[in-house]
């Protein structure tokens, strides 16, 4: 009798911390959350609203609803209801992480899992309470080389050897950069994986008098790999590997500060970005263009980014009709075709990957084609740049595929090989021109034909294409397409 008394007190003593109990069911999603995608969200905004969302919420829910069941009435599930709320916002917390959104029917099967545990097992809630802090300190030790990964990034490889960035124009056109995400160059639209028919809108290129760049391709193999070296004109080598996913800062470094931002407001030009989805925007890295069509009101806490999604046709139209005065500068970001789904578990093989790419490469034109309209209209004037952020991995299976070491050609040019098309204001195309050969080095071009100053090709980069490997090779950085445009495996 003695023993159970004690267990008994225990017990109740235990189930009477509810501030406890809610911490316990927050921080393992806490700090898993931002172990997993401490890219996405390592701004104080976002520390702030998990901190309130998966600790604050939970205290208050608890202690209130505790309160609330020491009446007579409902005291007699005082017993259950720790336990209850314990379970049921662990596991809805961790569905949070794991997919953004509600969930009804996940949600629901949350509700009568925590419901039926906390019936039958409310007497071991001690031991779920003491399992949900030690995977807490798991995810901690997770979380601690991130950011440590993070907080000694170096940004030393952003330094230009010249002056680029105080570069002056002798020319100011109006400057279109549309970037449809994962088009594939036309030349190999017609060989290797693809062997697709896109005649009608290289057509179209031509009858607008746009120069199309055979065999251009993009140096990294993600949009934020590819766009971080593209605004800032130098290779940052995936930061000697430390992501497998993505080069360090990129968002910050797109949307906040870079030479070609700098370059352009240096020259009295108003910036914008324009995009169907608030991809770039996760993180809430500090505004660095004059205009953005989402705000950060917009754009969840939680989230891939890719859901909600602007047109950005009447955005664009506005936005040219405005201070026709002024010189502008527009990054338009679409999504198609984009590349083929990215896990085994979710790709649907190989030849329906395929077919799936080649309709998104049609709504891709269409969009194209309507941008193009509204600028040739009204800007005719206007310097258009098309130019893809990677390739379209058609050929693979899925596109994490590239994680494995491979020499297949057909493969790694379905990775790299990118779109560029340019429209020359009065078909004034500058010699030069044939120095493009790869995205990181486009801008520097652009800014060397707007100054009429040709000092700037001194310090071209080399058009290496790179790859972050973890399968079938030591992990690391390799160069998988050197300059000549060859197949290569070099560890970097």
């Amino acid at each position: 009798m003695k023993n159970k008394k004690t267990k008994n007190a225990s017990g109740k003593s235990f189930n009477s911390c509810p501030v406890l109990a809610a911490v316990a069911a927050g921080l393992y999603p806490l700090l898993f959350y931002y172990s997993r995608n401490f890219t996405l969200i390592n701004s104080w905004a976002h520390l702030v609203f998990f901190i309130a969302v998966f600790l604050i919420c939970p205290i208050v829910l608890f202690v209130l609803a505790n309160k609330l069941f020491t009446i007579s009435a409902l005291r007699k599930w005082q017993k259950y209801l720790l336990p209850f709320l314990n379970i049921l916002v662990f596991l809805f917390l961790l569905k949070v992480c794991l997919y953004a959104g509600i969930q009804k029917k996940i949600t629901l099967g949350i509700l009568v899992l925590a419901v039926g545990i906390s019936f039958f097992l409310y007497k071991y809630f001690k031991k779920f309470i003491i399992l949900e802090f030690i995977l807490a300190f798991i995810a901690l030790l997770t979380l601690v080389p991130v950011i440590i990964k993070n907080v000694s990034y170096s940004s030393a490889w952003t330094e230009q050897p010249d002056a680029i960035k105080e570069v002056v124009f002798k020319q100011k056109p109006n400057v279109y950069y549309i970037q449809p995400d994962g088009y594939v160059n036309f030349s190999e639209l017609k060989q290797g994986s693809y062997k697709i028919d896109n005649v009608a809108f290289e057509t179209f290129l031509n009858t607008n008098n746009f120069k199309n760049y055979p065999d251009f391709r993009s140096n990294y193999a993600s949009t934020l790999s590819s766009n971080s070296a593209t605004f800032m004109m130098k290779h940052h080598y995936y930061n000697k590997g430390t992501s497998l996913s993505e080069a360090l800062n990129a968002r910050n470094i797109i949307i906040s500060e870079n030479p070609v931002l700098s370059a352009f407001k240096n020259n009295g030009y108003k910036t914008h970005f324009i995009t169907e989805r608030p991809y770039l925007l996760l993180n809430r890295p500090k505004m660095g263009y004059d205009f953005s069509n989402f705000t950060y009101a917009e754009v969840p806490y939680i989230s891939t980014g890719l859901k909600n999604q602007k047109q950005v046709f009447s955005t664009l139209k506005n936005k040219i009709e405005e201070d026709q005065n002024t010189p502008k500068f527009f990054f338009i970001e679409i999504f198609e075709p984009g590349h083929i789904k990215n896990t085994t578990s979710a790709s649907e093989g190989k030849k329906e990957e395929k077919e799936n790419w080649k309709l998104k490469l049609d709504e891709a034109n269409k969009k194209l084609i309507k941008l193009v309209k509204i600028i040739k209209q009204d800007d005719p004037e206007g310097l258009i740049l098309i130019m893809a952020d990677h390739g379209g991995y058609v050929g693979m299976e899925y596109a994490e595929e590239y994680l494995t070491k491979t020499q297949n050609r057909d493969k790694i040019y379905s990775m790299f090989s990118s779109n560029l098309s340019i429209y020359w204001p009065n078909q004034n195309i500058p010699e030069f021109d044939t120095k493009i050969k790869t995205s990181v080095n486009v801008f520097r071009v652009l800014f060397t034909y707007l100054s009429k100053d040709k000092k700037y090709l001194d310090n071209l980069q080399e058009d290496n294409s790179y790859i972050i490997l973890n399968k079938d090779a030591p992990k690391g950085v390799y160069k998988y397409i050197d300059n000549s445009g060859n197949i290569t495996f070099k560890k970097h």
